[in-house]
């Protein structure tokens, strides 16, 4: 048996409901006072004097009359004084819808911004900026990971197709050439794997965070340092730690990747019988990590491109013998501050190399992507 479905109503419809029935109450009670007086006026059993009956009567039903004209027109002024209040009313979330409309469809670059006074509408649109925020740095993040990966894996690729094609088409291949092929490719598998995961790690960090967790930057930096020592020790680089007590709040996981990256970066851009300085310390605006490094001088207008994805110092795409070498280290670190509020800054160094400080908000400061 199918159910009858009831026409569903609009806001608008119900708002001037709201508005005009107590309205509409209110209006019939008024005029009907001076019905209910003109009845007490007469007392009960008392004989009207001659002639009295018929102005009485005819008095009554003028009244009744009037009346009905006035709750007649009482109504019609509540529905459209109800329905223009609603209408007034509902204009700020007609034009966020509209708004909103548009900009998913079309444009993910703008935004709706304040609705008039700071209401539940304000509220409501702020709530959506930061919903289109989002969004729009994580279709960016989708479109650089589509196009970094298509660009970065197709030199691999074509170096393990053409690995095997030589393998296969040398009619004095022995057992010993196709291993070394085989291990040949290996490696550059390897190579691609770790450039996926440092691509992926771009792409989360560009997305943002959407909750934090209290941390201690002096002891993940610990982990990380001690974790790089034997790297340090066969590059013959010095690494100098200070760690002192540094509260930050974020996500560890990605935090981690920065300071790795940070670490990374000072050791292998390093020189002989260099040293990488690594600092941790509260300052006014929250935690701070500073890595310092020797190194090869940058040209002071090139620190900024060393941010940039796959670009080296000298726009150079250098490849390192381990294969780590793919220009995105320092690209993930600012990504990765971003996604945090950090303030992230970089110097060159007179002698050669790069100061790098990140400082992490207080962890009582909280993004608007947080509150939404």
């Amino acid at each position: 048996m199918r159910r009858l479905r009831i026409p569903r109503r609009s806001l608008h419809v119900q708002l001037t409901l709201l508005y005009a029935v107590p309205f509409f109450l209110s209006g019939a009670a008024l005029l009907a006072i001076p019905l209910l007086g003109t009845n007490q006026a007469v007392p009960a059993g008392a004989v009207p004097a001659p002639g009295a009956g018929q102005v009485d009567s005819s008095d009554l039903d003028n009244q009744l009359a009037s009346s009905a004209v006035g709750v007649a027109g009482t109504l019609v002024v509540a529905l459209v004084l109800g329905w223009f209040v609603a209408g007034r009313f509902l204009r700020p979330l007609r034009a966020i819808t509209t708004t909103a409309r548009d900009i998913s469809a079309n444009d993910l670059h703008r935004r709706l911004g304040r609705t008039g006074l700071h209401d539940e509408f304000t509220e409501l649109a702020e709530t959506l900026d930061d919903l289109f925020q989002r969004l729009e740095a994580s279709f960016e993040s989708q479109r650089h990971f589509v196009a970094n990966a298509a660009h970065e894996l197709r030199t691999p690729l074509t170096a393990e197709r053409t690995v095997l094609q030589v393998a296969l088409a040398d009619p004095n291949t022995t057992v010993d050439t196709l291993r070394a092929a085989c291990q040949e490719v290996l490696t550059l598998s390897a190579q691609q794997e770790r450039l996926i995961d440092a691509l992926l790690t771009l792409a989360h960090g560009e997305q943002g965070i959407e909750r934090r967790t209290p941390l201690d930057l002096a002891e993940l930096t610990g982990k990380v340092v001690a974790s790089r020592a034997q790297d340090a020790g066969r590059r013959g680089a010095q690494l100098r730690t200070t760690f002192g007590a540094a509260p930050a709040a974020g996500d560890p996981d990605l935090i981690e990747h920065l300071v790795v990256n940070l670490v990374d970066n000072a050791l292998r851009h390093n020189t002989a019988a260099g040293w990488a300085e690594i600092i941790t310390t509260t300052t006014t605006a929250g935690g701070t990590l500073r890595v310092s490094n020797t190194g090869p001088v940058v040209p002071p207008d090139e620190v900024e491109a060393l941010f940039q994805p796959f670009r080296q110092l000298g726009g150079r795409r250098i490849r390192h013998a381990d294969g780590h070498g793919h220009g995105l280290g320092l690209a993930i670190v600012r990504a990765i501050a971003t996604a945090h509020g950090a303030r992230l800054s970089a110097q060159a160094r007179p002698g050669g190399g790069l100061d790098i400080e990140v400082s992490f908000p207080a962890q009582t400061c909280h993004s608007r992507m947080e509150r939404a």
